[in-house]
């Protein structure tokens, strides 16, 4: 028997509906930016975190410059590393000088059990390509930094109390850390896309200028923010390909940090000089070099993975590295059969035909008159990572017809 429904309900369901916003056949949740979680650590790294070991009663200002723009946003805190609940008091993300709380279940205040991450409610905010928000997290008790992101290279601020409206970025403490904030989503064109690079420190910006967004992927996302792509940088300085660093491997997080991600179509791989120079320095005194061959396995597990997933990959050669780190606490990081290594993974990357396509950032970036050192107006001066000039020239030098 049909159900009977009164006159006036198919009116006052389609006012419901319009009044909650877009339907979820219209939305379409763009990752625009992330910052990928490591897990704190202590002496066993010869890099100290440069973060408190807690927070108490404290607020957390954080700035991020998104790419791809969008009509709302939603924000995701992740407590993957806690080993307690992580309470938030409260959240506020802000543009310019307008801001609005976030909710999380309609409730201001949210706590994440460990291992988990929260996302936001969607909230009604329009943001440009290539804008700035500042996301700021109120911590009521005693919070553990159990779970950052160490190469932010942006300026987090730290001022005791709730100060979620703070107009002025000042605080009793700052760290160049990103503190529990993992990804900004936006509500953004139907046709619109994300593109993520998996690196380690020459991704993450490790020798760019801190605050003024000059890594590598932050060039190349100006040059893809009018084409509705999205760039991700999914850099962990340290990172591997094969073993665990400061902060997972490749091939245990790249499930978490590409194919999870929405929107996402295409990923740049550009990981492995950690697990060819780690051997034998203060990062891995007693690890033997990596084979050839389980570097190349390494590589064809995570383009099966993005296969399976219709996402496209691309390969990158790895950049010269002689000299590196020279003068450092980190000694012995290149050697002869670190570069013989390196070349040989490089050709294979070449000639191999595995990726989609190949960025060839090892010519780009060396020194025509010494092969296996970088350009010196490509190095910051530490013979590993570019400098802001040099990271301009490596997005500039990508062909976008091969990331799209």
């Amino acid at each position: 028997m049909k159900a009977r429904h009164s006159r006036f309900s198919l009116p006052l369901a389609m006012t419901a509906l319009l009044a909650a916003g877009p339907t979820l056949a219209e939305e379409h949740w763009l990752t625009t930016w992330t910052a990928n979680p490591q897990p704190t650590w202590g002496h066993e790294l010869p890099l100290p975190t440069r973060i408190p070991e807690a927070l108490t009663d404290s607020t957390v200002h954080q700035r991020v410059r998104i790419s791809v723009g969008g009509s709302r946003v939603r924000v995701v805190v992740s407590n993957e590393y806690g080993k307690q609940p992580l309470l938030i008091g409260a959240a506020r993300v802000a543009r310019a000088d307008s801001g609005q709380p976030l909710t999380f279940g309609g409730e201001e205040q949210v706590s994440i059990a460990p291992g988990e991450t929260r996302t936001s409610d969607p909230l009604a905010l329009t943001v440009p390509d290539l804008s700035d928000l500042l996301v700021s997290l109120y911590l009521p008790q005693r919070t553990p930094l159990t779970t950052f992101h160490w190469d932010g290279k942006q300026t987090a601020f730290i001022t005791p109390g709730n100060h979620l409206a703070a107009q002025q970025l000042t605080g009793d403490q700052q760290v160049e850390a990103r503190l529990f904030l993992s990804d900004v989503l936006v509500d953004a064109a139907p046709d619109s896309r994300a593109l993520v690079v998996l690196g380690d420190s020459i991704t993450d910006g490790n020798a760019s200028t801190l605050d003024r967004n000059r890594r590598w992927p932050d060039f190349l996302a100006q040059r893809l923010a009018a084409k509705n792509v999205a760039v991700l940088n999914g850099g962990i300085s340290g990172a591997r390909l094969l073993e665990d660093g400061m902060g997972a491997s490749a091939l245990a997080r790249f499930q978490r940090d590409v194919l999870d991600k929405p929107g996402v179509k295409t990923v740049v791989l550009m990981l492995g000089i950690n697990d060819i120079s780690w051997p034998g320095t203060a990062f891995a005194p007693n690890a033997p070099l990596p084979s050839l061959e389980s570097l190349i396995a390494g590589y064809r597990q995570l383009i099966d993975q993005a296969h399976r997933h219709d996402v496209r990959i691309i390969g990158t050669t790895l950049l010269p590295f002689e000299g590196a780190l020279e003068g450092s606490v980190i000694e012995h990081y290149h050697n002869a059969s670190k570069e013989q290594l390196r070349q040989a993974l490089n050709q294979w990357v070449r000639t191999s035909r595995a990726f989609d396509a190949v960025i060839d950032f090892d010519r780009m970036t060396r020194d025509p008159e010494h092969p296996t050192r970088l350009l010196p107006q490509i190095d910051s001066g530490d013979h590993l990572h570019p400098g802001d000039a040099g990271n301009r020239a490596m997005a500039e030098g990508v062909e976008l017809k091969a990331l799209l």
